[in-house]
């Protein structure tokens, strides 16, 4: 099982031998690619070499590169990821738009718990209002509670006067872990041979990961409560790898602990296998606790 999250964040040149991930720089190391699951390249002066790269697609692990300031600012998605990827598509395509529209709903109220549980832990009574918004989403919500409740969380845990849109060291770490969800979720899909374009509710003909911003919500929070215990005087390099390593942390589904980034894997194939059965009972969403 993969696990290793590896970040380069010094000048160094990445080469394969022996499926092992050597790295040359001012320190050494060699990792074996089968225990990698996402490697994030923070400094620009990092060069890799093309074997390396077609083994890393080959093997699923994802790649992260960022820019100058250390901000991520693409990733590798390979052309195929499933052996029949074409077959995958066509059974996307047909997906029921009536399923679409109740797992939606399902993955909004998920959501909207976890921010709910999370204003309890912090005794926030906000958390109430969030209750009633589950109760008032609709099948598609059509009544945007996601969004109504997305303002009334972020407001008690960060202030009345936070917003989303303001440059600021919560905006910069939030934006930074909620991008690492993102890559993990897009590596599952593609894995399964599905389409990160075609989304459930996202539909932006400039969003190349719509689907994947469709199945993260429910996870969001894991990061805002990794946020909410930084000081955040700055935003550097050590307050990047908390974030990162909440794919690292434990969770449960079925009553069975996992890592993040392996319950991930298993919420997503419960997430295909409610669309392709038609039978949103199939979904399942990690709780913190058993």
């Amino acid at each position: 099982m993969t696990w290793r999250i590896v970040v380069i964040s010094s000048r160094a040149k990445l080469d394969l031998r022996l499926n092992t991930l050597v790295v040359r720089g001012e320190q050494s190391a060699k990792i074996h690619l089968g225990e990698i699951a996402l490697l994030m390249i923070e400094n620009t002066a990092v060069s890799l070499t093309a074997a390396l790269i077609a083994e890393l697609s080959k093997r699923k692990i994802k790649v992260i590169f960022c820019d100058e300031k250390c901000n991520p600012c693409c990733e590798t998605v390979p052309y195929y990821g499933s052996h029949d990827t074409s077959a995958k598509i066509k059974d996307q395509i047909k997906w029921r738009q009536e399923t679409k529209l109740l797992l939606w709903s399902e993955i909004v109220a998920e959501k909207i718990r976890k921010q709910r549980d999370l204003l309890k832990l912090l005794g926030k009574a906000e958390s109430a209002m969030l209750d009633s918004y589950i109760q008032q989403i609709r099948p598609g919500d059509t009544t945007n509670r996601e969004g109504h409740a997305a303002k009334v969380y972020f407001n008690a845990i960060f202030g009345i006067d936070f917003t989303r849109t303001a440059d600021s060291f919560i905006n910069a770490a939030l934006n930074y872990g909620y991008t690492v969800l993102l890559a993990a979720f897009n590596r599952e899909i593609v894995a399964n041979g599905y389409l990160t374009q075609l989304g459930l509710f996202h539909d932006n003909m400039f969003n190349y990961f719509n689907l994947s911003s469709d199945l993260m919500e429910p996870f969001r929070p894991l990061i805002d409560k990794t946020v909410l215990k930084m000081p955040l005087e700055q935003f550097e390099h050590q307050e990047k790898l908390q974030l990162l390593a909440v794919l690292n942390q434990s969770v449960y589904i079925d009553g069975k602990q996992h890592y993040v980034n392996n319950a991930i894997k298993y919420y997503c194939r419960s997430v295909f296998d409610a669309l392709n059965n038609d039978d949103v009972g199939l979904l399942r969403f990690y709780r913190n606790e058993l």
